[in-house]
């Protein structure tokens, strides 16, 4: 039994070794897809076992010889434009662009009306 898992094991990994042009441009991938259970974290860094799955998958699709818009697209349709850690701006993405410039400028309007009341 332990001698059929482990050749299990191995036909798997051998299943996804990829040239070291092809691993480079599977890692960058990994570094733009947010992995869905952490806070945060791209698949690249994560340990989740769904991250885990997920790399498994980014490399199986350069393997396959997709393009990387083509992985990042089944990514999308599978988990929505949030697994992208640079999420293109559209209209259901536009409050994740939008708060962090709109809550700078309101902290400094706040800042600015505190400093003119002190005087």
């Amino acid at each position: 039994m332990t001698t059929l898992l482990m050749a299990l094991f191995l036909s798997l990994q051998a299943a996804t070794q990829l040239g070291t042009e092809e691993e480079a441009r599977a890692q960058d991938l990994m570094r733009e897809v947010r992995c869905m259970v952490c806070a945060g974290q791209s698949i690249a860094d994560s340990d989740a076992g769904m991250a885990v799955d997920m790399r498994r998958f980014v490399r199986e699709r350069v393997e396959q010889g997709q393009s990387d818009r083509e992985i990042r697209d089944a990514l999308v349709e599978r988990f929505g434009h949030q697994v992208l850690m640079r999420p293109p701006l559209d209209s259901q993405t536009a409050p994740l662009w939008i708060a962090p410039v709109a809550f700078l400028l309101l902290g400094g309007g706040l800042l600015a009306a505190t400093m003119r009341k002190k005087r």
